[in-house]
């Protein structure tokens, strides 16, 4: 019988007066992915903290091979053949491709001078990538590559060190279905070479694709292991949340008002060119597209942080001049970022204090914050939208991303916004917390709230949007209802079908 490549046994560690993890023990073995699942805050990143080394463990065993280690920092980790695959990138911008995967093992002509053998780097480099079948030029620039290649590029460095163990922490939160691919076929290589590979995700479609069993954590204990194979995606959620859940896209079908936005000729920078649009009341309009197509660059049009080139803007009949966030929250729009935590909340804030921040005029009397009404106003968000919060005057920092992603919804639901952007609003939280997000949504529509959903998960926008819009190079390439709403007709127009 094959033993573990890494082992834990009833490991423990406090991280806050407030959560622990708890006696955690469970197996990981080469040439396997193993997933971990769970709802935010549910302990999979500390977890994997404290394999990497990030959080040494306060009690417990961890063993490789059988044989019992202690990893009490990254480096240790490191040595012991353990990576870890950020989201973030931690590669050298400016170094190439090949530099950067040899940066730990650079080949020298001479190693007392220190003299690198160029050529046998990027002779080294291309071995690798036909060895793993990936194709890249390992002359370019890190900084000139996608997300998805990146990605790959840390890969490649940890192999090349001689990791065995890779620690993947939700890898496709920010790539495209096309980008994703790319990681799998890099996955699916590692596998073959016998690596261990531990792997956080949200995304119940992916899972099926590359794992071979899911381990679910709630409330940091391990609640449960199965094979992919035998795997019922509603025992998975039920385990995960404690709670049926029935339907993950709850859309409401509610009747389409008249046109409360309407885009003419929008173009901005030479990225998105002559965009036309409308939107109704109580309509969700979705709008997808590969990265670079142009996406955010509409929201931020929109909202007043990026200037137009040439366009017109209308809501409801009237022409208006956004030229400025508050040009755009006085006309009635919000929006909701694609990073919420640099672009949307102040961390070292509590939480009333984000909710009532565009809002303060509501929370003021005679031009000074009243801390009553602002903490009753809070509450009564915190209780709506079932924010897991403890209590207001907790700092934001401490919530989980799906938390967070409320009270980032909650400040603009104060603001009475008729017409409301989101950006990716479900991008690395769990499912349970989406589907709050998509309830809140729905709560919003039939308010006569107008909603522009952007996001990447394709399944996202067919189960919640009245119609989709696909950019491709900046261009809307088609808009889609109904029957046509399909996966297989947006994937056509999003990589430039006609």
């Amino acid at each position: 019988m094959l033993s573990p490549v890494l082992k834990l046994s009833n490991i423990n560690k406090k991280l806050s007066d407030f959560f622990s993890l708890k006696n955690i023990s469970i197996e990981f073995y080469g040439g396997e992915v193993h997933v971990l699942m769970g709802e935010n805050g549910s302990g999979k990143s500390s977890l994997m903290n404290v394999i990497w080394g990030a959080y040494p463990k306060d009690s417990g065993d961890i063993l490789i091979d059988n044989v019992p280690v202690s990893i009490n920092s990254p480096i240790d980790a490191k040595k012991l053949g353990i990576a870890m695959i950020h989201q973030n990138s931690s590669l050298f911008e400016n170094f190439t491709v090949a530099e950067n995967i040899f940066i730990d093992n650079k080949p020298y002509s001479n190693k007392l001078l220190k003299t690198i053998n160029k050529s046998k780097m990027y002779s080294l480099c291309e071995d690798l990538f036909n060895k793993l079948g990936f194709s890249l030029n390992c002359k370019s620039i890190v900084k000139d590559l996608n997300l998805a290649q990146k990605q790959i590029v840390e890969i490649c460095r940890a192999y090349v060190s001689n990791a065995r163990i890779f620690i993947m922490d939700e890898p496709t939160s920010s790539l495209t279905d096309s980008e994703s691919y790319l990681l799998f076929k890099i996955i699916e290589e590692l596998k073959k070479s016998g690596a261990a590979i531990i792997y956080i995700s949200h995304k119940l479609e992916e899972i099926h694709k590359i794992a071979d069993k899911i381990t679910v954590i709630r409330g940091g204990e391990i609640i449960g292991t199965q094979e992919v194979k035998s795997m019922e995606v509603n025992n998975i959620i039920h385990m995960m949340t404690g709670m049926e859940l029935k339907n993950r896209y709850p859309k409401l079908h509610v009747k389409i008002g008249k046109e409360v936005l309407k885009v003419n000729n929008l173009s901005s920078d030479n990225i998105i060119k002559n965009i036309n649009f409308s939107l109704k009341k109580r309509e969700i309009l979705g709008i997808i597209g590969l990265v670079g197509s142009g996406r955010t660059k509409i929201a931020k049009s929109l909202f007043g942080i990026d200037k137009l080139d040439s366009g017109e803007i209308f809501i409801e009949n009237k022409k208006v001049n956004i030229n400025s966030p508050k040009d755009a929250i006085e006309a009635g729009i919000g929006y909701v970022t694609e990073d919420r935590i640099f672009n949307d909340l102040f961390m070292y804030l509590n939480i009333h204090e984000n909710i009532s921040a565009p809002n303060i005029s509501r929370v003021s009397n005679k031009h000074i914050i009243d801390k009553k009404i602002e903490s009753k106003i809070a509450n009564s968000y915190i209780k709506r939208l079932r924010i897991n919060a403890g209590t207001v005057n907790n700092k934001i920092a401490y919530l989980s991303g799906g938390n967070q992603q409320k009270v980032v919804l909650a400040k603009w639901i104060m603001s009475k916004s008729k017409i409301l952007i989101l950006d990716e609003p479900t991008k690395g939280i769990d499912i349970a917390s989406k589907v709050d997000v998509y309830n809140i949504m729905n709560e919003m529509v039939t308010k006569d709230v107008s909603i522009i959903l952007i996001s990447s998960d394709i399944d996202e926008v067919i189960g919640m949007c009245d119609r989709i819009m696909v950019l491709y190079n900046g261009n809307i390439a088609a808009m889609l209802k109904g029957d046509s709403a399909t996966r297989e007709n947006i994937m056509f127009y999003a990589t430039g079908g006609k």
